[in-house]
């Protein structure tokens, strides 16, 4: 059953710049999708722009953190061959639900 929620990341996913999403999230996810896509074109303007439009420096960094950690697991993912469960296992659900209640401990 899919809820509010996944509607929601849908349509993030499907397209962030018109997606119903507070203005700090979506600079937050252009500055992300630039420092991802073209790294060699990010300079402290993209900074600012996030900066500007409300995101703190606090929030951007923890950002770029989480994007480059991904990005370091999914070259280890690819590299070793780990299994990744399908989505219909359920079992992303179980565990952002344990990752909510517990956090990462």
């Amino acid at each position: 059953m899919a809820s509010l929620g996944d509607a929601l990341t849908q349509q993030v996913l499907d397209d962030y710049e018109s997606a119903p999403v507070d203005a700090r999230l979506r600079a937050t996810l252009g500055f992300l999708k630039k420092m991802t896509l073209a790294h060699e074109a990010l300079t402290p303007d993209d900074a600012r722009a996030a900066l500007a439009a409300g995101v703190t420096r606090e929030a951007l960094t923890e950002a770029m953190h989480v994007a480059y950690l991904f990005a370091i697991y999914d070259r280890l993912a690819d590299t070793m061959g780990w299994d990744v469960p399908a989505q219909a296992s359920g079992y992303y659900e179980s565990a952002a639900k344990r990752l909510l209640a517990r956090g990462y401990r």
